[in-house]
């Protein structure tokens, strides 16, 4: 696995931290990267707009993923319009603490 730290890219959030994701170093590729990043950080694909590794250099194809090295920071460069269609509203069965056994039950 390749370990990358990826935040969106927001400098009015007052706190902006990275989370960690983790991708299958068989699976470098740029759209692999782009779906794990949004689907840990809540965001609809759509709305992104490029993926820029820190300090200053933007990822443009699956060779610019193969170079990345664990711990490298990237930001989700997204673009600002309807805030309320930014975020991708997860499905029951990808939020935290969804039990499936407990939504089957019936009364």
């Amino acid at each position: 696995e390749l370990v990358l730290k990826v935040r969106i890219q927001n400098p009015n959030l007052r706190e902006n931290d990275f989370i960690e994701i983790e991708l299958d170093r068989q699976e470098l590729t740029y759209k692999e990267l782009l779906r794990v990043s949004c689907r840990e950080l809540g965001v609809n694909p759509e709305h992104v707009q490029k993926i820029r590794k820190l300090p200053n250099t933007m990822l443009r194809k699956d060779k610019d993923v193969a170079r990345l090295q664990d711990f490298q920071e990237l930001e989700l460069v997204v673009a600002v319009g309807d805030k309320n269609s930014l975020f991708r509203v997860p499905a029951l069965s990808e939020q935290s603490g969804y039990n499936k056994k407990a939504s089957e039950l019936t009364y």
